[in-house]
């Protein structure tokens, strides 16, 4: 396989030669198991771990290796190696960690395109997608939205969703499909192309295992059939997986995700409410937070039914948990270089008594 054929492109190269890393081999990171990668080369598929320096000096999550990651690294006895310099990312798709304090997860590297999959006999819900869109949007991933096992309703309801999507959402390619019967397949594999880098984001059980398989051409990913008294998919992936498709493009399964925290800097939460953000330069007051402030052209919108009541209160909520977010993580590097200081007087002080 040629390393073209994973994404490689010329920039990576230059990367590289720059950086003098012509010494080790570059791989592609396609799955990642407790610190341990797999990591696909031109040659073969290995095993391989970080060197001591790497894991050492990180100061956060973003410096350890992920599935989409481009890598250099030193391989050994065919089927072992270790990771010495990741190559740097052109897209990064992250979340709040669900539990931990200002951190974040990273969910997948290096993607042009993330499939955002809902199902539209249950799972359907406007404001996830909001969310994952703010996700797409802040790591500059162009979202496509896929409705699944449109085989379990009817038509009818099937434009419905279409529709109500379209009025909170525009510009964003929907895709309406069944993995079943593979209605609908045909447009999406005619919207693939090779050599980029697709990821899934949805819930457990809306069928993102089936989709993938479909897509593959072959059984990579284990699925369950559905219930047949609550209608639901169980969460079969456990582990996030970079997959060749049939047509040359690489597609990441990424397990079922139960919260989609906002962990956004970079103005995706701005793009996702463009209309919102659009209306609030004609605000009275610069400040204006578009709660209950006098002359707030938002509000003003909604009143007047410009803009959708629902889509605004999920922008404010959005907004909440990205300033609650921001807050956390300056909170948490203020602490770890607090302890830092105090790890290093402590060496010092140790190295002084043994002089």
């Amino acid at each position: 396989m040629k390393l073209e054929d994973l994404g490689y492109n010329p920039k990576f190269e230059k990367f590289r030669t720059e950086n003098n890393l012509t010494g080790f081999e570059p791989g592609r990171i396609i799955a990642e198991h407790k610190e341990r990668y797999i990591v696909r080369t031109a040659d073969a598929e290995v095993e391989a771990e970080i060197t001591g320096n790497m894991r050492f000096t990180a100061s956060g999550r973003e410096d350890f290796p992920a599935v989409g990651d481009w890598v250099a690294l030193s391989v050994y006895d065919t089927d072992f190696g270790i990771i010495h310099k990741i190559f740097p990312r052109y897209s990064l798709i992250k979340r709040q960690a669900v539990g931990q304090f200002g951190e974040i997860q990273i969910i997948a590297t290096n993607i042009d395109f993330a499939f955002l999959v809902q199902a539209a006999d249950r799972d359907f819900n406007i404001n996830r997608l909001e969310r994952y869109l703010t996700l797409c949007h802040s790591s500059k991933v162009a979202p496509i939205i896929i409705l699944t096992k449109t085989d379990l309703i009817e038509p009818e309801k099937v434009s419905e969703i279409v529709d109500q999507i379209k009025i909170r959402i525009s510009d964003v390619p929907i895709f309406a499909i069944s993995n079943e019967t593979r209605d609908g397949f045909e447009a999406i594999i005619a919207t693939l192309q090779p050599r980029k880098t697709y990821c899934m984001l949805g819930s457990s059980g809306v069928g993102k295992s089936s989709l993938l398989n479909n897509l593959s051409g072959k059984s990579v990913m284990r699925t369950d059939a559905i219930s047949q008294s609550t209608q639901k998919g169980r969460h079969i992936t456990s582990h996030r997986e970079l997959i060749l498709l049939e047509n040359g493009g690489l597609l990441i399964d990424n397990p079922g995700m139960r919260e989609v925290g906002i962990a956004d800097s970079t103005g995706g939460l701005e793009q996702t409410f463009d209309r919102i953000l659009s209306l609030s330069e004609h605000c009275k007051f610069k400040d204006c937070r578009h709660i209950s402030e006098v002359g707030c052209a938002v509000l003003e919108a909604i009143e007047k039914g410009e803009i959708d009541e629902s889509s605004y209160k999920n922008y404010l909520k959005l907004e909440r948990e990205k300033a609650h977010f921001e807050t956390s993580a300056t909170e948490k590097k203020k602490k770890d270089k607090i302890m830092g200081k105090v790890i290093k007087k402590f060496y010092q002080q140790d190295f002084k008594r043994k002089q």
